[in-house]
């Protein structure tokens, strides 16, 4: 198992360097297509602002745009979720002061719970949130999409279908749906 951004992932797929690759795309942000790899879907989760709640200054944010004046936690550059929060931001008519990066969502979730930053996190993440954090939903309602991908001639692979069946077992499990896990 190895750990790479979707573009690298999905393109080292179609050049038989993985046989299956889970990946992610955001709201506008597509993931490049290769001719010879099939998509399936697994699950969509809603994006989500993420704050402290652990004091006054905090409790102020209600929006993107009134996190304007505080440190950011995002993923490293080059990473789509990172390149969605940014844009996110500038929609909202400011740069994000981003004072961390790690592409560790579980990092970024410490850092929030310990009053340090604000964050764009995905559901599937808020499962594991402490109490420390309050979760502020978003005016237009923006999504992960985690999918998977294999060479279309390896897809009936035993091991490729097995895998499948697995995640596809997982989010059906956790009741993931294409409105996120959470209000």
């Amino acid at each position: 198992m190895t750990q790479h951004e979707p573009e690298s992932a999905l393109y080292e797929t179609w050049a038989r360097e993985f046989d299956l690759v889970i990946a992610e795309y955001y709201s506008g942000h597509a993931a490049p297509h290769h001719v010879g790899l099939d998509r399936v879907e697994l699950t969509r989760d809603a994006l989500r602002l993420v704050v402290p709640a652990v004091d006054e200054v905090w409790s102020q944010i209600t929006s993107v745009e009134s996190a304007r004046h505080v440190p950011w936690v995002m993923e490293p550059r080059g990473a789509a979720s990172r390149h969605w929060a940014e844009q996110a931001c500038r929609r909202a008519g400011f740069e994000p002061d981003v004072r961390f990066e790690t592409a560790d969502l579980q990092a970024h979730l410490a850092l929030i719970e310990s009053g340090n930053a604000v964050a764009l996190i995905p559901d599937l993440m808020l499962s594991q949130a402490d109490p420390g954090t309050r979760q502020i939903k978003l005016p237009e309602p923006h999504y992960r999409t985690l999918f998977t991908s294999a060479r279309r001639a390896s897809r009936a692979n035993p091991g490729i279908a097995a895998v499948r069946a697995a995640l596809d077992q997982a989010v059906r499990t956790r009741g993931v749906s294409g409105e996120g896990s959470r209000n």
